[in-house]
């Protein structure tokens, strides 16, 4: 078996054992449908659904069955996504309708406009108008001007509108595909994301022959200040790290937290000494934060950190780089935990 599936699989019984965990407290049972929810819940894949959860279980302290199953259908069940296509599919039609109905007396309005001058030169051209007749052409024309001088105006209007309604829907449908991208609970990117942004990456780091580094971050003992104060707490330290990280890692870092308490930071054109530099920062930095229980003020004591950080090496691909960070970070969990480990031979031996 590779270590990439090695890797995958200890992640995947990581999250199913916390997923059991929360079952265990918050209920209702670990029927398929309940585990689903709990397992979709801590993998953070889906923020709409973490919110929702976080939610119900404030309110009532617990997960009913009514709430498994209509989470599950709302979020997990694929006839929902049918549903949102369908409703996007019905507003762009009707959309689509408006501007050809638009265009539609536009094209009847100017051919309107058309065939009354067409009229009128005929008029002119059968014999030479008296002054009488002339002042009736005149004024003819006057009034479809004007009639076509509201319609243009009637159908500009209309335009505005259109646009209006197509720029919100525009944006509806953006916000949606960040909402996708987004890590409800930190606001960092989530896993799609982050390995979106890796490949992208490792392919202009390829293109522009420079470096680029990847670190992956891990807490330390999440699973204690879970079981001794709750999952509010441990999203308090989720977001405590976030924090830490978007103060340290400057504007070019790409930031991640892709599967419970594990982060990533995508570092493009970043060296192995510049990347271990920040790796360090930010485990001095979240150790030197104190976490304060924010319904008593009181003390929980400090987070630390484990960190492995991996360069860019030829013939590595995403799953390669991130393996490598993968296996850094677990060795400096070997190692005592609140340190980094970067993927030089020198670096592991030393926590092997």
């Amino acid at each position: 078996m590779s270590l990439e599936t090695h890797s995958d699989r200890d992640r995947s019984f990581a999250l199913a054992s916390r997923a059991l965990d929360l079952i265990r407290d918050y209920g209702p049972s670990a029927a398929p449908r309940a585990y689903a929810v709990w397992y979709a819940y801590v993998s953070a894949e889906m923020p709409l659904l973490g919110d929702a959860v976080k939610r119900l279980t404030i309110q009532n302290g617990c997960l009913t069955e009514a709430d498994i199953d209509d989470l599950h259908e709302t979020y997990l069940d694929g006839r929902r996504l049918a549903s949102a296509a369908d409703t996007i599919s019905t507003v762009v039609l009707s959309e689509i309708a408006a501007v050809t109905e638009i265009l539609d007396l536009s094209l009847g309005s100017a051919a309107q406009y058309g065939e009354s001058l067409r009229g009128l030169t005929q008029d002119l051209a059968q014999s030479p108008p008296s002054g009488a007749r002339l002042g009736e052409i005149v004024a003819t024309l006057a009034v479809t001007t004007r009639e076509v001088a509201v319609n243009n105006r009637v159908l500009e209007a209309r335009m505005r509108e259109t646009r209006s309604e197509i720029e919100t829907l525009r944006e509806k449908l953006e916000a949606t595909r960040l909402e996708s991208l987004t890590d409800a609970l930190t606001g960092l990117s989530n896993r799609k994301q982050f390995e979106a942004s890796l490949k992208a990456a490792i392919e202009e780091a390829r293109l522009r022959a420079g470096s680029m580094s990847l670190i992956i971050l891990d807490i330390d003992f999440f699973k204690r200040f879970n079981d001794l104060y709750g999952h509010l707490t441990g999203d308090q330290v989720l977001r405590l790290v976030a924090i830490v990280m978007r103060e340290q890692a400057g504007k070019t870092a790409q930031l991640a937290r892709f599967g419970g308490e594990e982060f990533g930071i995508v570092l493009p054109g970043v060296d192995r000494a510049a990347a271990r530099h920040l790796a360090e920062t930010l485990r001095a930095s979240v150790m030197g934060r104190e976490l304060v229980k924010r319904s008593t003020g009181e003390s929980l004591g400090k987070v630390t950190v484990s960190l492995g950080v991996a360069v860019l090496r030829q013939g590595d691909t995403p799953a390669s780089l991130m393996e490598r960070a993968d296996l850094c970070m677990f060795a400096a969990k070997r190692g005592g935990r609140n340190r980094t480990v970067d993927d030089t031979v020198e670096a592991l031996t030393q926590v092997a």
